[in-house]
């Protein structure tokens, strides 16, 4: 894969938070800048996973991949769109704090407005929530045709959820043919095994419930059946996460997150 190039000191800080403004202007100065925005949610995972899953996965995948290439950080868009019954277990859960689709669209939509005015030539959304995904895409569209009509150079723009970087071979290796679907996947092996990997303090397997996957309607109603959603709200089961599977997710997504920022930014 072709990796992002980093034309400065390994050693450098690459959290925009972290650096005051000279510092920040100066980064963003170079040629090669990209900045990294991780959005997530706050959404219940679980009885063994915390709110901000959503949140911390793109984050570490983000800041991994800054640390070895040289892009930089924003900090991370923490709350999200609502919950789905059939993605995340809807929005009856307490703890699960949502916003509107069109506050999002906004926030995303003056990020990018205020990085423009910053001189960031290239930006990267790393989503972790996949409720977020299309509103994600809307909101690039209309900061394009902001700064177009306000005859501004708008950065270049990537958006992906995280998990569209993995591929069949990994998915046929970890999941064997137990995959149901990125969708079930909610609270299940991947996130799991991942936040093992990263946060293991925050992970508590003893409290998992062993069962299959959620038997679903493919269509969505208004107001939704809970009694269909399992009580635990994990919509398959996690039971066989490892922090070893948790680092063969992690490794693909961050190598892959990689080529794909020197495929579209590199120099």
């Amino acid at each position: 894969m072709e990796a992002f190039a980093w034309r400065g000191a390994v050693d450098e800080e690459f959290r925009i938070a972290n650096m005051n403004w000279m510092s920040y202007r100066d980064r963003i100065s170079r040629t090669e800048s990209v900045v990294l925005v991780p959005i997530g949610s706050v959404e219940q995972h679980g009885p063994h996973l915390p709110l901000a899953t959503d949140s911390l996965i793109p984050t570490a995948i983000c800041e991994h991949c800054a640390r070895h290439s040289g892009a930089l950080v924003a900090p991370t868009l923490s709350y999200g769109a609502r919950s789905t019954p059939r993605c995340g277990g809807g929005q009856h859960f307490c703890g699960t704090t949502s916003i509107d689709a069109s506050t999002l669209i906004i926030q995303i939509r003056d990020l990018v407005r205020e990085f423009t005015r910053h001189g960031v030539k290239n930006l990267a959304f790393v989503v972790g929530h996949m409720e977020n995904t299309w509103f994600v895409n809307e909101a690039c569209e209309l900061a394009l045709r902001d700064a177009k009509m306000m005859g501004a150079e708008p950065p270049r723009m990537m958006a992906v959820g995280y998990w569209e970087f993995l591929t069949q071979k990994t998915i046929d290796h970890v999941f064997a043919d137990k995959f149901p679907n990125w969708a079930l996947e909610h609270a299940g092996i991947m996130e799991t095994s991942m936040m093992l990997h990263i946060h293991p303090e925050l992970v508590h397997m003893d409290t998992l419930i062993e069962h299959g996957p959620s038997r679903l309607p493919v269509y969505d109603m208004w107001p939704y059946d809970q009694s269909l959603i399992p009580a635990d709200g994990v919509l398959n089961t996690a039971i066989g996460s490892t922090s070893e599977r948790g680092k063969i997710f992690f490794d693909e997504f961050t190598s892959s997150l990689s080529a794909a920022l020197g495929r579209e930014f590199g120099r």
